[in-house]
């Protein structure tokens, strides 16, 4: 596993997958790799002409559909467009905005990193055949689940604080989806990466001056998108991935390299917040999730 890269991807003919943000960086990088694999991928983006850039280099195994994790409307319609599929790569995100409200109210961050992405599985969940990967990022070690002002209405703001919220919320979420669906009895499988620090243009999004510094450490410190897209991509194809696990770069303390399984941290293991970060998602969005039983 130490070595292994996108042209390790087993032959993927006849599999569907969905990426969400799959018009730049990380998101377009696994979706060309799984179209050299021979799948057929669902490129879930906000900006639909940044899309069909990306489409057209691909070829016909690649199409593009409007979806807007910061508006629950374009969920739904984004969802009742899919038939099935066998993956869902929930990719998408925002890093360290400036105070914002989505189309239903919800601070930027945790509406677009994770309820937009809860209420996508969610209505998905009975189309999918294989498994869901859920992106976050080692900055969940700076996150706390505020579960009494999760929309940051009464505390006061901290951008890269509400990132590392977000992004700890995606592997609660990743975890609790697979002791559910083990609990269900179904197959399908739960598993969560992160990209380690790679280059891509969500860093230049913040509107501050963090997208200065980080323009001018990427080309010392950073590895490309091609490399921080690797632990999604192995978390989506390999086949004998235990459902509940983390992915990310094997190197320099996960910051860089070959995939790997990894650990996170103990807040991101602790099964109360969990349950109850699930039932407060569910609340908010208004999705209830069905597994069958």
């Amino acid at each position: 596993m130490t070595t292994w890269t996108a042209g390790d991807i087993v032959d993927q003919q006849g599999r569907t997958f969905v990426v969400t943000g799959a018009n730049s960086g990380l998101g377009a990088e696994a979706a060309t790799a799984l179209v050299r694999a021979g799948a057929h991928v669902i490129l879930a983006c906000r900006d639909v002409g940044k899309g069909r850039d990306v489409a057209a280099r691909l070829g016909e195994r690649a199409e593009v559909r409007r979806l807007d994790l910061a508006d629950l409307a374009s969920v739904r319609e984004f969802a009742d467009s899919v038939d099935a599929v066998d993956v869902l790569v929930d990719n998408a995100g925002v890093m360290a905005v400036p105070l914002r409200r989505t189309v239903d109210g919800f601070e930027m961050q945790i509406g677009t990193n994770h309820l937009g992405h809860f209420a996508l599985t969610g209505l998905l969940l009975g189309k999918i055949r294989d498994r869901v990967v859920t992106m976050s990022s080692a900055m969940h070690q700076i996150g706390t689940i505020d579960l009494a002002d999760l929309n940051w209405q009464h505390r006061r703001y901290g951008r890269w604080r509400a990132y590392g919220q977000s992004k700890l919320a995606n592997l609660l979420f990743a975890y609790e989806l697979q002791r559910r669906l083990t609990a269900a009895g179904s197959a399908v499988r739960s598993l969560a990466a992160h990209p380690g620090y790679a280059s891509t243009n969500l860093q230049s999004h913040t509107e501050s001056i963090s997208s200065r510094i980080m323009a001018l450490a990427n080309p010392v410190i950073a590895q490309s998108a091609e490399m921080g897209a690797l632990p999604m991509l192995y978390a989506a194809t390999v086949p004998d991935v235990t459902g509940g696990s983390y992915y990310g770069p094997a190197s320099l303390f996960g910051t860089r390299g070959y995939p790997t399984r990894v650990s996170s941290n103990r807040k991101s293991h602790d099964d109360t917040v969990a349950r109850e970060l699930w039932a407060l998602s569910e609340r908010l969005t208004g999705i209830t999730y069905d597994f069958g039983g």
